[in-house]
């Protein structure tokens, strides 16, 4: 009896420690410096921690379907999310959490000019100032498509595209511009407010009207757990959507009590 009290014991613990696991939640690489400080005020407030990823939309996307970990799901592109919710992975369609913004960033010592409308970037390609160019994968990175559309936008798509260097993730993306591997990239503006990125270079924030809107949403996945949803609910809070605008995200309405 005793050594069943003990087994029983063990099981318990096992599922005790197994269930304050941190939950895992996906986001797209554009949030790295906005939800590490969101995921940091959330700790101090709940006592919780959170198992942060980042990366390219599209990708998580695909290991979520797959049947990846994932708790929370926050995209840079809210048609996956969506597509989550139409295919039964989600309990909802999520709520919108901001509207990303792309920038022009050249490094220090790059010959180009952070030009929003991106004349000298057409100068450059005539007189071979531009070597290298980097923005992120438009088929798996929202960013990446949307950097594609401005470019297309002002005709300069066709001529860009043997230039570029690109990204798995906008993240990446933005590492080889401020690395000075290249003469300048196309990323998300999220990340070019950051210090080390800033010190890096220069920055031109790009007209929202030369590609779609990157309209970002979260969702729960169908595996959340009460700690997923208790951040979930967080990011929705005035302080959380300070630390996102404070970041460079466009803010929509608060959601509705219904809504939440």
């Amino acid at each position: 009896m005793k050594k069943k009290w003990w087994v029983s014991g063990l099981l318990w613990l096992a599922t005790a420690v197994g269930a304050q696991e941190p939950p895992n939640i996906a986001a797209a690489s554009d949030l790295k410096f906005a939800l590490d400080e969101a995921a940091e005020a959330f700790k101090l407030q709940s006592g919780q921690s959170l198992r942060l990823s980042y990366g390219s939309s599209g990708n998580f996307y695909t290991q979520i379907v797959q049947g990846a970990p994932f708790q929370l799901f926050l995209s840079a592109d809210e048609d996956l999310v969506f597509k989550l919710a139409e295919q039964g992975l989600s309990p909802d369609r999520g709520q919108l959490y901001g509207t990303g913004r792309l920038v022009l960033f050249v490094p220090t010592g790059s010959p180009l000019k952070p030009d929003a409308s991106l004349n000298d970037l057409r100068s450059a390609l005539s007189d071979g100032r531009l070597r290298k160019f980097a923005i992120a994968n438009p088929e798996h990175a929202p960013y990446g498509r949307a950097a594609k559309q401005a470019l297309q936008s002002v005709g300069l798509w066709p001529a860009m595209a043997p230039k570029l260097v690109l990204g798995e993730n906008v993240s990446q993306a933005a590492q080889f511009a401020v690395s000075g591997s290249t003469e300048g990239g196309i990323f998300a503006y999220s990340l070019a407010l950051s210090p080390n990125f800033a010190r890096a270079g220069s920055y031109v924030l790009l007209p929202a009207a030369l590609h779609q809107p990157l309209r970002q949403r979260m969702v729960l996945t169908q595996r959340a757990g009460p700690v997923a949803r208790e951040f979930y609910g967080f990011l929705q809070t005035p302080p959380a959507r300070a630390i996102l605008q404070r970041h460079g995200f466009e803010l929509p309405p608060l959601p509705t009590a219904q809504e939440r």
